[in-house]
């Protein structure tokens, strides 16, 4: 073989491994991002929780439509991330959801289906619910909502227990929508990883703001920041 023979041969060589490449980082890539004409299960994770918090106003159908692009842009600008409709990996994880499938839905995680997901929207919650309090505090709130996913009257899964209408104030409120400071994602791991410092609570609730007569009735298990945490 001529030495021209070889340099063009590693020269073709080079330029297939480098095609090979480009396909599979672009294939890597379109696996984390969701955008108007996905559908699946991930794509319906994301209505419901854009729904959740007030987002979005359609059916939860898996269908990733002109009214799921408009909700994502209002989710988007109000989180500080660019507003292009399109669910990447930021605005995935803005939502606490962790996906593991392809961009077309087929197969997908959720918030309750991988850890990453988990810590992440657990966090959001705790942010927004114990925001200054101790870190012994926030750590309690995310057991709180763990506590309430293995007991029998609460929904069975994380995001079931955070959706749950009425559960949590800071749904309402907008709190919810707030950046998620640090401690937030600290205190989701270690609940998460089993720490408990709520005793087992399934309730909390600051007494100086509470409106819910109720919530005065449940036992009290211990005092931590400004949250009573009750059996």
């Amino acid at each position: 073989m001529t030495k021209n023979k070889k340099q063009l041969c590693l020269a073709l060589a080079v330029i297939f491994a480098l095609n090979i490449a480009i396909i599979l980082v672009f294939t890597y890539a379109d696996a984390a991002t969701y955008r108007q004409g996905s559908s699946g299960a991930t794509v319906r994770q994301i209505q419901t929780n854009l729904k959740g918090w007030g987002y979005y106003d359609g059916t939860v159908d898996g269908i990733y439509g002109s009214a799921t692009v408009a909700a994502v842009k209002r989710f988007q600008t109000k989180n500080r991330l660019t507003a292009d409709g399109v669910c990447g990996p930021a605005t995935l994880a803005a939502l606490g959801i962790s996906d593991s499938g392809s961009a077309s839905g087929q197969t997908s995680g959720s918030g309750d289906s991988s850890n990453s997901g988990q810590v992440n929207l657990l966090a959001r919650l705790i942010s927004a619910e114990a925001r200054g309090e101790p870190y012994d505090g926030q750590v309690a709130v995310g057991a709180v909502v763990l506590n309430r996913v293995k007991h029998p009257s609460f929904p069975n899964t994380m995001s079931g227990v955070i959706y749950q209408p009425g559960a949590f104030s800071c749904l309402d409120d907008g709190q919810f929508n707030e950046p998620v400071a640090d401690s937030a994602y600290r205190a989701a791991r270690d609940a998460l990883n089993g720490m408990d410092p709520s005793g087992g609570a399934i309730y909390y609730f600051n007494p100086v703001t509470a409106t819910n007569k109720w919530i005065w009735s449940r036992p009290l298990l211990l005092m931590i920041g400004k949250h009573r945490f009750c059996s």
